[in-house]
């Protein structure tokens, strides 16, 4: 059963997404928040699987509360879905280098809304890759890139291939066939580099194959 932590300001927004949501027989809507701080707290109290997060929140907005979120030992594994009105939101960037997993804009399909539920929680792959991508390629270049970490230097040859492909938007499976591997050797890989780079899960290893200058804005793999 994947839990769910529900966090927007918005009753009614709250209400429709419980309502879609506990219609699935492997997802529970385990508890909702009106504010970041009461997300935090509720995160704290359920350890939920995933956290659908309003980006804008009075109190604390989505974006700190899911920088708390992931950098507290407690919560480690809480993976945060943020929710936004627009596609191309600046603080979306912000989020991603933050800790949340990906993003969905609310308007999304109700189908969309519960397979990106089961996405995150297996930390499978990213939200909607094509726009995280755009969205990272947008912004990134507004943000001064700092020198690569002395971690990059830890991975292989290929495990550095492999981060280009996740940064890419690839899933395991797609990677897997990039490189002639199995599906199982592909994500052996991916969760090696996780470790090394201490990392939470595929939307970090995006965020920093942009800043380290692995992938520039416009790049993408054919």
């Amino acid at each position: 059963m994947i839990r769910v932590l529900l966090a927007d300001d918005q009753t009614l927004v709250r209400a429709g997404f419980r309502s879609m949501l506990d219609d699935e027989d492997d997802i529970e809507v385990v508890a909702q928040a009106g504010d970041g701080a009461e997300a935090v707290a509720k995160a704290r109290q359920t350890r939920p699987d995933v956290v659908l997060m309003d980006i804008r929140m009075p109190e604390l907005d989505g974006l700190e509360a899911a920088r708390q979120i992931a950098a507290d030992p407690r919560l480690d594994g809480v993976k945060v879905i943020i929710l936004t009105t627009f596609d191309l939101d600046d603080y979306v960037y912000g989020a991603l280098r933050a800790g949340a997993s990906g993003f969905l804009v609310k308007d999304t399909e109700p189908a969309e809304l519960i397979h990106a539920v089961r996405v995150v929680a297996r930390g499978d792959a990213l939200i909607a890759p094509s726009v995280t991508r755009r969205l990272i390629a947008e912004f990134a270049g507004r943000i001064k890139r700092p020198e690569p970490g002395p971690e990059l230097n830890a991975l292989t040859e290929r495990e550095r291939e492999v981060l280009v492909l996740v940064a890419s938007g690839l899933s395991n499976d797609e990677i897997a066939e990039r490189l002639v591997l199995s599906p199982a050797t592909a994500k052996t890989h991916v969760s090696r580099i996780l470790t090394k780079l201490r990392l939470r899960d595929r939307a970090q290893l995006v965020v920093l194959a942009y800043e380290a200058g692995m992938i520039t804005p416009g790049w993408f793999t054919s």
